[in-house]
């Protein structure tokens, strides 16, 4: 159930899409320059909102559908749309995915390096999010993923537990993850805000949102409620195709 390190990093950059040729410059130097200052702005957009898989009352009763619009159609777009505002200022990096630009922030322009994390994270995470739940969801994982389950966390009802505890001890607003590190071992852990795994060089598997947006209109401050529910949607055909691309 484990990786070298050289074909992990090989896997990251396959399993969330490739870069136009050339779009990196030498490692440790910028992406791209500053702008200069007679340089146009572009102002189409390169990051779409992804449209729901399934109707926003599909996930009831575990999620309604008011929490899913919203979520959905305000939060999810507004992410996008400050993502695109960031890379507008700097054409090269339109060329990019989402992904490339998180796990290579520290070498994105300073003046956008916030926002990318910010909303590049936010449009990464919800997109994995919607993709990852399903109406017929639920149960417990099969194939590989309950497998390496098994073998990691001793079994899947110890899993659950860390992986609520993980989101329902996380000061604020963040997610709850199960990820591939570096070593291709599973790890459940958190993040804050919007931040991806992939800045760390982790490799998202399935995540959780637990921002009040995510739950708070159906169950206002319980929010380990909302995590034990939550496992009634997961779609494990999806997780299990995630992991699946990620050791291959």
């Amino acid at each position: 159930m484990s990786l070298n390190r050289r074909n992990f990093l090989i896997l990251l950059g396959a399993a969330t899409g490739t870069m136009a040729l050339g779009a990196f410059p030498a490692a440790g130097e910028p992406l791209v320059e500053n702008p200069s200052g007679d340089q146009p702005l572009v102002n189409e957009d390169t990051f779409q909102l992804p449209p729901l898989p399934y109707d926003y009352s599909a996930l009831e009763p575990y999620i309604d559908a008011e929490t899913m619009r919203f979520h959905h159609d305000k939060h999810h777009a507004a992410y996008i749309k400050n993502l695109n505002a960031a890379v507008n200022k700097y054409p090269k990096l339109k060329s990019m995915s989402a992904e490339d630009l998180l796990r290579n922030l520290h070498r994105v322009p300073q003046d956008i390096r916030t926002t990318i994390r910010n909303n590049g994270g936010g449009y990464v995470n919800h997109k994995m999010f919607w993709e990852t739940m399903d109406p017929d969801g639920g149960g417990e994982p099969t194939g590989s993923i309950a497998t390496a389950i098994n073998e990691t966390f001793g079994s899947f009802e110890a899993f659950q537990e860390l992986f609520n505890e993980a989101g329902s001890k996380l000061f604020g607003s963040g997610w709850a993850w199960l990820v591939l590190d570096p070593k291709g071992k599973l790890q459940v852990t958190n993040s804050q805000n919007q931040d991806s795994p992939l800045i760390k060089g982790m490799y998202p598997i399935m995540g959780n949102d637990v921002w009040e947006h995510a739950y708070y209109l159906k169950y206002r401050n319980d929010r380990r409620e909302y995590l034990k529910q939550w496992w009634n949607v997961v779609n494990w055909e999806e997780v299990n195709r995630r992991f699946e691309q990620a050791k291959a």
